[in-house]
């Protein structure tokens, strides 16, 4: 039989939807594959199949990890959860309010995309209901040289610029559940019909509407990695020792501080911490400090600090 390549759309019940040359398929895993760990396949992986299984998995260029959820009993371990492969970078979705924009949120998919080495924007959504939330996130994510991007479907503002940071990329959409991700992409490629979300009346956070991550084609722009909602992020298989890296507007003064070492939570002659005014925001140091404690060991060990 003769083997053709594919590119993972969506996983649809026991199998994936699979985008050929020759139209869209319905592909299942051979079986060696399927006694493989879980999430094995993602959209945006490159397939090899043989008819409609799939024969093999191609090696990814990139991946965006999350930690899967801990149950409520807080029982069993965390383990890594791929969520899309192949991807150029990523663009964390934010709602000015409806639901309110959760900054350590938008920071832990910032880490987990430069952890994995992925460029990343922030988009500020239905601004109409705030104008003034894009300018605060700007300014809070200055000194990292983030692009921040305001859009409002409603009031259909900023999404030509939308359109240009997507076109010739494939992108990972993400962010809080009720943010518009799927909003925005139905604006973008009319007819594409994504369920939208309504928002809690009650607790004013977003229902989850989007079950599973979807590989989107937006005409004329590429594709579109759209991700379900989530309201626990947690960075995953990041180094504590290279967390700071993951905070671009760190990067300067990584290399100064008084031990080689530093973790920049209290030690002396911190570089980072002593870093000028407005140089580093003072919520994204909290934000550090934060998924420091979430990435390191139980029991943190080290050597010697070595004094400079």
């Amino acid at each position: 039989m003769t083997q053709t390549t594919g590119v993972v759309l969506a996983r649809a019940g026991g199998g994936y939807r699979v985008h050929t040359e020759a139209g869209e398929i319905t592909a299942t895993l051979r079986g060696k594959l399927k006694h493989q760990d879980t999430d094995r396949v993602v959209p945006g992986d490159v397939v090899v199949l043989d008819g409609t299984t799939i024969a093999e998995i191609r090696p990814r260029r990139s991946v965006l990890a999350r930690r899967a959820a801990q149950g409520s009993s807080g029982a069993g371990p965390r383990r890594a959860q791929p969520v899309a492969a192949n991807v150029d970078q990523v663009v964390v979705v934010a709602a000015a309010r409806d639901p309110e924009p959760n900054p350590r949120m938008m920071d832990r998919f910032l880490v987990i995309a430069e952890a994995n080495g992925l460029p990343s924007a922030i988009v500020v959504n239905k601004t109409e209901l705030d104008p003034s939330v894009s300018v605060t996130v700007a300014q809070r994510y200055r000194t990292a040289n983030y692009q921040v991007l305001p859009t409002s479907v409603k009031a259909n503002e900023g999404l030509a610029a939308l359109r240009d940071l997507l076109r010739g990329r494939h992108s990972v959409f993400t962010g809080a559940s009720g943010a518009g991700k799927s909003s925005l992409l139905n604006a973008l490629e009319p007819g594409l019909k994504l369920r939208v979300g309504a928002i809690s009346e009650k607790w004013r956070t977003g229902k989850h509407t989007t079950t599973a991550a979807e590989l989107v084609p937006i005409a004329g722009v590429g594709y579109v990695v759209d991700t379900p909602g989530l309201r626990e992020v947690g960075a995953w298989g990041i180094d504590p020792n290279e967390l700071g890296a993951c905070f671009p507007e760190f990067r300067p003064y990584l290399d100064q501080c008084r031990f080689d070492n530093c973790r920049h939570l209290a030690e002396p002659g911190c570089a980072v911490r002593g870093a000028p005014a407005g140089a580093i925001d003072p919520d994204r140091l909290l934000s550090y400090e934060r998924i420091y404690e979430e990435v390191s060991e139980p029991s943190w060990s080290s050597g010697r600090r070595r004094g400079r």
